[in-house]
């Protein structure tokens, strides 16, 4: 029976699925096609059909998982509020690392589980350039709430910004590693409140 095209991207799905979750479990030098495969519940075939070799798979999974966290920057850019914009972006950071499994894993992998290699340049610049883009977005959200009088900057925006955003990868980081060290879903209230205050926001 020919396949359609929806069995095909059903096919592919599954793949990137088993990747994602044997990657963040194992790690990407320690995971193989082979285990990747049997994962899957396919033979090797249908993974060289979609991806060359486990580099660009592993590109592949990446890109698909953190699709949500480049929508969220559009997203908090397009908030006719600023400070709005920037509570939406730093809430739903958090509502997705403890909703969205396929999110939370591509974090654990980039995090904690993956020597960054020369054959990974184009995964490595691609994730830096969503890192510019984060820092941007934050940046000019800050300067518009600032001119619009809802906070006040002591430092220059692009600062704080940056500030922001390592303080964001800060609470990631740490629940990733000792998820039993706090409850992400619990203190999500807390961290944004005092992530705003840091942006000079004093409300509530």
């Amino acid at each position: 029976m020919r396949k359609t095209r929806e069995d095909t991207e059903k096919t592919r799905l599954g793949v990137i699925a088993a990747a994602l979750k044997l990657f963040s479990s194992n790690g990407y030098s320690r995971t193989t096609l082979n285990m990747i495969a049997a994962e899957a519940g396919f033979s090797r075939g249908p993974i060289y059909w979609h991806f060359r070799n486990k580099d660009e798979l592993f590109e592949a999974v990446l890109h698909y998982s953190q699709q949500p966290l480049q929508q969220l920057i559009e997203q908090a850019q397009a908030c006719p509020d600023p400070v709005a914009g920037i509570t939406l972006f730093i809430d739903e950071w958090f509502r997705l690392l403890v909703e969205d499994r396929w999110y939370r894993q591509s974090f654990e992998i980039l995090l904690n589980k993956t020597e960054l290699t020369d054959s990974m340049a184009a995964t490595i610049r691609r994730e830096r350039q969503l890192t510019r883009n984060m820092v941007e977005m934050l940046s000019k959200r800050l300067t518009e709430a600032a001119d619009a009088g809802q906070l006040t900057l002591t430092d220059p925006a692009e600062d704080v910004a940056l500030l922001l955003y390592t303080t964001l990868m800060g609470i990631t980081q740490s629940w990733l590693f000792s998820p039993r060290l706090f409850s992400l879903a619990h203190q999500a209230p807390f961290f944004r409140r005092r992530l705003l205050a840091m942006a000079g926001h004093g409300g509530p």
